[in-house]
């Protein structure tokens, strides 16, 4: 169980990584703007006082080290995620990583930022109220794909330097 753990919290920030990497190839190719972690960070310390959803997240009271806190959040999903993945796949996922599965618990986790983080931000469901909301969906769509590969990638890397060991 505590190897499950491990591993999963690894692949999880790894894949992060891929995210954040995947991020400042759009923001230097494309001018994609990079996602303002404070704001994240501010959101994250709303929900301490359940404070969910807010009509602009920038007008929301500032909280200490949003910043920082942003990255901290945002690399502590990555974890969740990666742990939770784990959990659900089993030990043997570990062994032998395939991507199909990782994919798609990729492309589900957009359910939490299309339901839970952009509301909550303030820029509606699914980023309904953005300019271009179809861009921003294909965006995340794209996004958690790249993290739903990362899981299977950082899986592979990590069983060649640590195998799993079955019992």
């Amino acid at each position: 169980m505590l190897e499950m753990f491990w591993r999963g919290a690894l692949i999880g920030m790894a894949a992060t990584v891929l995210i954040d990497a995947w991020s400042i190839v759009l923001s230097k190719i494309f001018k994609q703007p990079l996602a303002n972690w404070a704001m994240i960070g501010r959101w994250a310390g709303h929900t301490r006082r359940f404070k969910f959803f807010h009509s602009s997240i920038r007008e929301a009271e500032p909280v200490g080290s949003e910043y920082t806190f942003g990255w901290v959040v945002h690399y502590g999903v990555g974890a969740i995620f990666g742990i939770a993945f784990g959990y659900l796949m089993g030990l043997m996922w570990f062994a032998v990583p395939a991507i199909v599965p990782a994919w798609i618990f990729g492309i589900v986790t957009i359910g939490f930022s299309w339901f839970l983080l952009q509301p909550g931000l303030g820029v509606g469901w699914a980023a309904s109220k953005t300019p271009r909301p179809w861009k921003t969906r294909f965006l995340n769509i794209l996004s958690h794909s790249i993290f739903g590969v990362g899981l299977w990638g950082a899986a592979l890397l990590l069983r060649s330097i640590a195998p799993v060991a079955l019992q």
